[in-house]
């Protein structure tokens, strides 16, 4: 079931989005009653994901320094200075950039292990990098917020309902998630408890991008230049991407696998962490929401792409 659910993922978010937007569009009057749902449903959603991500064992099985030094350098110097640079480059408007920097800046900590594993990458080391890679994020992003957005928006954007945000749906799912991985080592029941979460990511997050579409209707409607621009940004991003894991495969001269984890890990970015943060912004700033759930929607097509790119002309078998 897990595996069907993440083969058909892309076309599952995509009927949810479709059918998010049309029950907008027909029932405006349930905006405000999934509007309600919408928090316990992120609540859940990223302690099923961050449950299977190996947080108890954080640093493990990372012993090829070429390979960690490549995957922070891109991920956390490279992609957001580019990112940055980029963002003070194009005529788009502030709240394009905020969506875009937002979703942009962090890698993926749990499907990209997935793909790493469909796209003949080396996914143990997949596995082993991700919980270093999303503490390392947490830290990170307000860092780059402030750097990239000015201290102006970030102070707009801080406000007791994002920090309770901050810390009721990503900071207590991630204890939560790290004492049931800590008690599936002892118990049976808490090992089974986390097997079948495991199925769970994939179809909340369906309900997450339905209850959004229906919610946000109204300003995907009225802005629909903002998903032609970031469409455009989204699809050059995943080029930059690709090709610049495999620079860093051959400057690194890491083997052929770890290299295609390592393109993986660039091309996937981690709008989970980054949407509860987003929701809590000002009424103005509300169609970053949209950004990222879009972004979301290209990057698992580009993923699609990928599985077939990497392996068979970008990294091949040397």
């Amino acid at each position: 079931m897990r595996d069907w659910l993440e083969r058909h993922q892309s076309w599952l978010y995509l009927f949810s989005a479709l059918a998010g937007l049309a029950i907008g569009l027909s029932q405006p009057d349930m905006t405000s009653r999934l509007e309600t749902i919408l928090w316990p449903l992120l609540g859940g959603l990223l302690y099923a994901t961050f449950t299977q991500v190996p947080l108890i064992r954080i640093g493990q099985g990372l012993t090829d320094w070429r390979f960690l030094a490549a995957l922070l350098l891109g991920n956390f110097v490279v992609i957001p200075l580019i990112l940055g640079g980029l963002m003070a480059l194009l005529p788009v408007s502030p709240v394009v950039q905020a969506g875009v920097l937002l979703v942009l800046l962090v890698p993926c900590t749990d499907w990209f292990i997935s793909f790493s594993h469909l796209g003949k990458g080396d996914a143990g080391r997949a596995i082993a990098a991700a919980p270093l890679l999303l503490l390392v994020q947490l830290v990170a992003l307000p860092l780059y917020l402030r750097l990239f957005l000015g201290a102006e928006w970030f102070q707009a954007a801080i406000s007791a309902h994002l920090l309770s945000a901050f810390a009721g749906l990503i900071l207590t799912p991630l204890a939560l998630a790290w004492l049931t991985e800590r008690l599936a080592e002892r118990s049976l029941h808490a090992k089974r408890l986390v097997h079948g979460l495991g199925i769970l990511p994939v179809p909340l997050l369906a309900l997450v991008v339905f209850a959004i579409a229906a919610s946000q209707v109204t300003t995907v409607t009225g802005r629909t230049e903002i998903l032609i621009q970031v469409l455009l940004i989204f699809v050059g991003y995943l080029i930059f991407a690709a090709l610049l894991g495999r620079t860093f495969g051959r400057l690194f001269q890491l083997p052929t696998p770890s290299a295609r984890t390592l393109t993986f890990s660039f091309g996937t970015r981690n709008s989970f962490v980054v949407l509860p943060i987003a929701l809590t912004l000002p009424e103005a700033w509300q169609a970053a929401v949209v950004v990222i759930v879009f972004q979301s929607l290209v990057e698992l097509f580009g993923m699609a792409a990928y599985l077939r790119w990497v392996p068979g002309k970008l990294i091949p078998d040397r």
